[in-house]
């Protein structure tokens, strides 16, 4: 979450310190003025922040628009794992309240929602209308049911894997007929396929075992294309920002780890544990050290992509906040061109974090199996 504050501070800044410096130059007969319009720079930096967390955090429906002042949302199934069994509902039953002032009874129980996450609620309403309580330090006291929702990650997530089920059938199918010469999908997933096997495979793993690797290679490549891009599409069944979710690329590490561990080469543990012609000391030394890189590796893996992905949605959600913010159609052009290009650049990214996950897992892997060869040749 550091990239997140990172961005939020930076433009958080610039705004304050626009506001102070019409505020300093400012003659004593507008000073009240002044004070009011820096306390509504503030106001407005934070529900910016409000709307960008909300559009990059996981929801339990998909927001399309706010029609006459009323939001239009596709729900999605909430289930959950409660204390009476299991529990499911749509979540349109909290009609896009996610602030604990809607409660929804099921099952003899009653549930509410406060900032997404939801809770089991209070009989009565506190003063504010809310059916949580929520201590000094914005913590919410109220215990919390197993949630196993089809959230809009997780949308996003079974919709990636049928695109890339349907992919692969479709690409396969085209060789089974017999054509000579690809053609249509099959066209533009070849090359791919064969860039991943000649380029990325087979010089980082080795020419004697790459090939055992290659299908998770692919499939680990399309799979994080596809859902950056369709984190890039504004309207559902896009806009998910799955690839900016910490846990989906852990999930996507502890594979690449779990491949790196079970086939590692005795050699390699021998040089990891207990490296030939080092003193003894060294080596005590040594081995924990080494044993702490293998668990950082796969580390590297889940951060790169996860802040990668958040950071550039938070660009362009700040960019277009700038206009409602400054209040200036002159910002307007900017802001839009601006956020334009970073779009493009995103889409370019999108692409190339789903190659680096790909070669870099390719690399760790080759590493833990190579060792034994490589002294081989020396």
């Amino acid at each position: 979450m550091k990239v997140e504050a990172t961005y939020r501070n930076l433009l958080i800044s610039a705004l304050l310190s626009i506001a102070c410096i019409s505020t300093s130059n400012a003659s004593d007969p507008h000073q009240e003025r002044a004070t009011h319009e820096h306390h509504a720079v503030e106001e407005q930096e934070e529900n910016l922040n409000d709307v960008i967390m909300h559009h990059i955090s996981d929801a339990h429906d998909f927001h399309i628009l706010d029609w006459k002042g009323h939001p239009v949302s596709v729900p999605l199934p909430v289930i959950l794992y409660t204390e009476k069994g299991l529990v499911a509902f749509m979540s349109s039953a909290f009609h896009h309240d996610d602030h604990g002032k809607i409660k929804v009874e099921v099952s003899e129980q009653a549930f509410t929602r406060y900032h997404g996450k939801i809770y089991y609620a209070n009989a009565e309403a506190d003063e504010h209308g809310r059916y949580v309580i929520v201590g000094e330090d914005g913590a919410v006291l109220n215990k919390k049911p197993l949630d196993f929702s089809i959230t809009k990650n997780v949308f996003s997530l079974f919709l990636s894997a049928l695109l890339l089920i349907f992919i692969g059938f479709k690409t396969s199918s085209f060789y089974k007929s017999g054509f000579a010469a690809p053609k249509g999908l099959a066209s533009f997933i070849e090359p791919i396929i064969l860039f991943i096997r000649d380029e990325i495979a087979q010089p980082n793993i080795g020419d004697k075992y790459y090939q055992r690797f290659v299908p998770y290679l692919i499939t680990l490549f399309f799979f994080i294309w596809i859902a950056n891009m369709l984190g890039l599409v504004p309207v559902f069944p896009g806009g998910a920002n799955l690839s900016g979710n910490i846990a989906f690329t852990m999930a996507l590490a502890v594979l690449t780890l779990i491949l790196m561990i079970v086939n590692a080469s005795k050699d390699f543990w021998k040089h990891t544990f207990w490296m030939p012609g080092v003193p003894v000391p060294m080596k005590l030394l040594l081995a924990p050290i080494e044993l702490i890189g293998i668990f950082t590796k796969p580390f590297a893996l889940m951060i790169r992509l996860f802040a990668n992905m958040t950071a550039g949605h938070i660009v362009i959600l700040s960019l277009i906040g700038l206009i409602f913010i400054i209040k200036s159609i002159a910002v307007a052009p900017a802001s839009i061109l601006l956020t334009l290009f970073i779009y493009l650049i995103k889409v370019f990214i999108s692409l190339l974090q789903a190659y680096i996950f790909t070669l870099l897992s390719a690399l760790f892997i080759g590493q833990t199996m190579a060792t034994h060869e490589h002294d081989e040749h020396h």
